[in-house]
């Protein structure tokens, strides 16, 4: 994207902004489809950008949906996928959302426990329908080369591989719910193809496992994905043209086996990543103890994922500076912040730029997943940023940024009741003043002390080494000197730990209000 047309955004709707190329979008889906085994079915995952004209847009090139809350399936359904090309995954999925699967009408409802099965069944039961479902299975094994393991190890997420083998009674016993398929999700940005090549046959390995469970074969199988993108200066992009040609030597001979079955990959990452820039301002420039900081207008609470969530060492996702300047100006090194109240808000750490100057455009590369919607975008009350795609040239609004009164409009004030405040009148000073003299000479003649030293802090057992039985002499003692009687019964602990709290029993007793001495 020219960098003319990015400032151009920039200017017509302000920083900070997420940029999204549709360009970018629709080459790399279709060069995936081109190399991809023809049976093969695509399905976008929303969590990695869930900009309904996003979705749209892949939808338009011939994707489905992988979805995993309410909002992501209405944003699928919004943007016009087709129900029969939406999947719904997902750890904890209520029964509210269930029945949203169900009255949608998707292709499946990805399962991650029996117990989810049964729930489902009791729903479709209710609604007087039959569902589809696939299980989320767990494999006994662990898939090398993740940056992010999901499965083979003990995990929140799906059926255990040796669950699944005891529980086919279960399984063919379900009466509304239809189990047809498998999913299984073994890792996530994978960069070494052949770590891809081998999950795909696992899970093809656990599929026919299933199929011998069921006693049926399956009509789909979700092999996963997590085809990964390269961020970092020391990585390398997934060898493409590899990739296919052993996807296709894997998944091939199952698609001839099984020609009724649809085999399914799941992408967001892959799909959306180089399409996005995360476009920002420099607020100042300035030094600290040898080292200069670029302070821009956005940072983590809009891009935590340039933060390296889960490295030892930061590194940076690459940046470039958008401001006009020469091809061979002297470069410099620089820290890029944000405007968070906090030292953790790291956009990226000594890299090496032309100058930057206060007012500058910088711009995050490969920023079009796990932007906004994977960082704390509330922090300091920002707000989420606009989003802007670039659809035919002219950059177009997708997303309102937003305001102070978007943030507060969800809040709600509950004014604390005020607490009375009056005055004490001479008269409340002066009873005041003759219980705590009271108490003094009580206490005097209870432990044989004339010169106590009284405070409203003077603890009755702790400071005067009172004990219960000394307690109910001094007690009586006061109540011959103020001639007021207190109920033994209605003493509260409370009354008895302080000069002051002793001294607003007997006022309240005395009905006299209680003051401040």
């Amino acid at each position: 994207m020219r960098d003319a047309l990015i400032s151009e955004a920039a200017e017509k709707f302000g920083t900070p902004l997420y940029l999204y190329d549709a360009d970018v979008l629709r080459d790399t889906y279709r060069r995936l489809r081109r190399l991809l085994h023809p049976r093969v079915d695509v399905f976008y995952s929303l969590k990695a950008n869930p900009n309904v004209s996003v979705s749209a847009l892949l939808r338009a090139e011939g994707a489905g949906a992988e979805v995993c809350s309410p909002a992501e399936l209405r944003t699928a359904l919004d943007a016009g996928v087709a129900p029969d090309d939406i999947i719904y995954l997902g750890p904890a999925k209520d029964a509210p959302q269930l029945r949203a699967c169900v009255r949608a009408g998707i292709h499946a409802v990805v399962c991650e426990s029996l117990g989810e099965l049964a729930l489902l069944e009791r729903i479709a039961d209710e609604a007087g329908r039959t569902v589809n479902a696939m299980l989320r299975i767990n494999p006994a094994q662990r898939a090398p080369g993740s940056a992010l393991t999901m499965g083979g190890k003990p995990r929140q997420f799906g059926i255990d591989e040796s669950e699944v083998a005891e529980a086919g009674g279960f399984l063919r016993g379900l009466r509304r719910v239809h189990v047809m398929g498998l999913h299984a999700y073994l890792g996530s940005r994978f960069l070494d193809h052949e770590a891809i090549i081998r999950n795909t046959r696992e899970v093809l390995r656990l599929a026919d496992e299933l199929a011998a469970v069921l006693g049926r074969p399956l009509e789909t199988v979700d092999f996963g994905g997590g085809f990964g993108v390269a961020y970092f200066d020391n990585e390398t992009d997934l060898d493409e043209e590899a990739l296919t040609s052993g996807l296709a030597e894997a998944v091939g001979p199952y698609a001839a086996a099984h020609p009724e079955c649809r085999l399914i990959t799941e992408l967001g990452r892959y799909l959306v990543a180089d399409a996005g820039l995360y476009v920002i301002r420099a607020v100042s420039v300035k030094d600290s103890l040898g080292e200069t900081f670029v302070v821009c207008d956005g940072g983590t609470n809009h891009h935590m994922h340039a933060v390296g969530i889960g490295q030892l060492v930061k590194r940076n996702l690459p940046v470039r500076l958008l401001s006009p300047h020469e091809d061979d100006a002297p470069r410099h090194l620089y820290t890029v912040t944000g405007p968070l109240c906090t030292p953790t808000d790291l956009l990226a750490k000594k890299i090496s730029l032309p100058r930057v100057r206060p007012g500058d455009l910088l711009a995050i590369e490969r920023s079009g997943a796990y932007g906004p919607t994977a960082s704390p975008v509330h922090f300091l009350g920002f707000g989420a940023p606009a989003e802007v795609m670039v659809l035919d040239g002219r950059p177009q609004l997708v997303r309102i940024r937003d305001t102070v009164e978007d943030l507060l409009s969800r809040q709600r004030l509950v004014e604390p009741v005020p607490t009375p405040t009056t005055t004490p009148t001479s008269g409340e000073i002066m009873r005041r003043t003759e219980i705590v003299e009271a108490l003094r000479s009580s206490i005097g003649a209870v432990t044989g002390r004339q010169d106590v030293d009284l405070t409203e802090d003077t603890r009755l057992f702790d400071d005067l080494d009172l004990d219960s039985t000394s307690m109910l002499e001094l007690l009586v003692e006061i109540e011959e000197a103020l001639d007021v009687q207190v109920d033994p019964d209605e003493l509260e602990v409370v009354d008895l730990q302080t000069v002051g709290t002793l001294t607003d029993l007997f006022a309240r007793r005395s009905q006299t209000p209680a003051a401040t001495c």
